[in-house]
């Protein structure tokens, strides 16, 4: 009991650092997720009320119409947009989320990758367990610097540790590099997945959106038809209907944007999650090899 005591306190120390720095890096992150999305809104309502509705690109602007003005008469065909109703401005915000997301979440999962191939990372760390350099398999991740280094680095310090134990028997000894990479794992994994609820979300919502907006547009649109008269019915039918997809065209291309992003940062984040499996398998079978 003398030998195993003095190791719980740098055990529990290491622990709390650990849940620590995960703690204020969650911290970060949702500073980011409530931000986002309430600076979208904001930039989309922008976008739609002062550049595409400015009066000066209708030929019959609405000067006095406040939060909404009805400008009627487009000059340019992307204007046309401005009139597809209120849902446009919240259908430009989820663009701008999805966008920002997959830009936030490109960068971090770049960065979780390190430098090089984690295949050859992974091959270069077994010659050096081989050959009982330990040491330099350490230095190994720190040159690596992604999530796959970092597990790594966690299971060969216990595995340094454990090598020089004389109490434990060697599975208890393994058992305990397995518990390390656990806990690894377990920081590296949340970090790389946030955020990505917010594409997944957003690829459905979007083409609900936008067929909501597209329904209000056709409300309107046969609004005016049975208000007006004569030959001007099938003109101002043809324009409610050209301007109420406008939001099926923002919800659909909003949709497949989020997900084909996350498709491919999900797919980047299981490369990561192999190969952090992988270095964990190694470990164990090495140690079980080398230190019967």
């Amino acid at each position: 009991m003398a030998d195993i005591k003095p190791t719980a306190p740098s055990t529990a120390v290491r622990t709390t650092t650990k849940t620590a720095s995960g703690a204020k890096s969650k911290k970060g992150s949702n500073v980011i997720s409530w931000l986002a999305p309430i600076l979208a809104i904001i930039a989309g309502y922008c976008i739609w009320r002062f550049i595409l509705g400015n009066p000066d690109n209708f030929n019959k602007p609405d000067l006095a119409g406040g939060f909404w003005p009805q400008h009627e008469d487009p000059k340019t065909g992307i204007v046309r947009m401005y009139q597809g109703g209120i849902i446009v401005p919240i259908l430009i915000a989820l663009f701008l989320i999805v966008i920002t997301f997959s830009i936030e979440r490109l960068l971090t999962i770049m960065r979780a990758s390190g430098s090089g191939s984690n295949r050859e990372f992974v091959r270069n760390v077994q010659y050096n367990l081989a050959n009982k350099d330990i040491d330099k398999a350490i230095a190994l991740c720190d040159k690596q610097k992604g999530s796959v280094g970092n597990v790594m680095k966690s299971g060969l310090l216990k595995y340094r540790e454990m090598t020089t134990n004389t109490v434990l028997d060697t599975e208890q000894k393994v058992a305990n590099i397995q518990k390390e990479i656990e806990e690894a794992t377990a920081l590296e994994l949340p970090t790389l997945e946030k955020n990505l609820v917010f594409l997944s979300t957003i690829s459905s919502v979007a083409t609900l959106l936008g067929l909501l907006g597209t329904v209000i547009g056709m409300i309107r649109a046969f609004a005016a038809l049975a208000a007006s008269e004569g030959g001007n019915a099938s003109t101002q039918l043809s324009q409610g209907i050209s301007e109420a997809l406008f939001n099926t065209a923002l919800g659909i291309g909003t949709s497949a944007i989020a997900v084909i992003m996350y498709n491919i940062l999900t797919t980047r984040i299981d490369g990561i999650t192999y190969g952090i499996d992988e270095s964990g398998f190694t470990l164990t079978q090495s140690f079980v090899a080398l230190y019967k």
